[in-house]
């Protein structure tokens, strides 16, 4: 499926170190609109239904076998099928020699050939797993994100509310900054948010009273980190005199993000509450909870279990 994102070829010949063997006209700024890659075995025997252009094309040691059995008018004529599609990209993996075929068909088409020294399994992975990350919906977020333990904790609410100091007191107590003001989440599988700053704000924070501080500048580099796993979402709000606040944490509550459903708490902040102790908490409870220790049922189970030994013996007693 094409996503509404793209990342330039350009940018992939970078990342994986890819040799261009012939390059089409304005090949760096090529957009790729999308996740899949194909290897074209089945097109180079001339089946070409169901066949998408836009995904790039990876021939490997299977394919070039085979190619290599066929006369040079027959590879002329599987290169000239293929690459009269205006696909991105061919990729010749594990450093092979293009057929000189290849290389005329490219020319009269004004096709972009690249080579990579990697195993075409090894390339194919890497280079899906790569465009999952470029091209995953997205969606920028108010609010400060924070790696606590491991837990990645996204602290939402009001301006002015405090999540911004509650993360510089976090950082200074050994923890890591991904992002403030600003969070951009991008869905990079079916249950997994990732979350990271915008370029421009990244390693800063913005305090009140103070202003704009380099977090990475003034804490050092184990202040901050680039992206992190979005584990819970905790939302911070006024105080409000009378409202009902979770005393058990027995019902597990979920933000939904993106189609994801996030572990989610709201704390309410009102003087002398120390909101960082309490987002390191709630970040080691949360942890607690995946791996299967749940405190607040173990708490319910011993009460019950107190009211029903307390009842028997007055029951015995009778």
């Amino acid at each position: 499926m094409e996503s509404l994102y793209s990342v330039k070829l350009g940018k992939l010949i970078q990342e994986f170190n890819l040799e261009v063997l012939r390059g089409a006209e304005g090949y760096e700024d090529r957009p790729i609109r999308t996740e899949n890659v194909n290897r074209p075995g089945l097109q180079l025997t001339g089946f070409f239904d169901y066949f998408d252009p836009k995904r790039l094309q990876v021939i490997g040691r299977v394919e070039t076998t085979y190619l290599t059995g066929l006369s040079s008018d027959e590879r002329l004529l599987r290169f000239d099928q293929l690459l009269s599609q205006n696909i991105p990209a061919l990729v010749i993996s594990r450093g092979m020699e293009p057929f000189p075929e290849c290389m005329e068909m490219a020319e009269k088409y004004d096709r972009t050939i690249l080579r990579s020294q990697e195993t075409t399994s090894a390339f194919m992975s890497s280079i899906i797993a790569s465009l999952k990350g470029y091209l995953s919906p997205r969606i920028t977020r108010h609010g400060v994100l924070v790696d606590v333990y491991g837990e990645g904790v996204l602290l939402l609410g009001e301006s002015g509310v405090g999540k911004s100091e509650t993360a510089i007191e976090l950082v200074k107590r050994g923890h890591r900054l991904i992002a403030d003001d600003a969070v951009e989440i991008k869905r990079t599988a079916a249950n997994r948010l990732m979350g990271t700053a915008p370029e421009l704000i990244r390693h800063y924070i913005e305090l009140r009273g103070i202003g704009v501080i380099d977090v990475r500048r003034l804490f050092g580099m184990s202040a901050v980190k680039d992206e992190a796993e979005i584990d819970m979402v905790i939302s911070l709000e006024q105080w409000k005199d009378g409202a009902m606040y979770d005393r058990l944490g027995l019902e597990n509550l979920y933000t939904t993000i993106l189609d994801v459903q996030v572990p989610s708490l709201t704390v309410p902040v009102k003087p002398g509450r120390n909101l960082a102790v309490i987002v390191e908490v709630a970040a080691m409870n949360n942890r607690h909870k995946k791996m299967g220790y749940n405190a607040a049922l173990e708490f319910t189970k011993q009460i019950n279990e107190h009211f029903d030994q307390a009842m028997s013996a007055q029951n015995k007693e009778a």
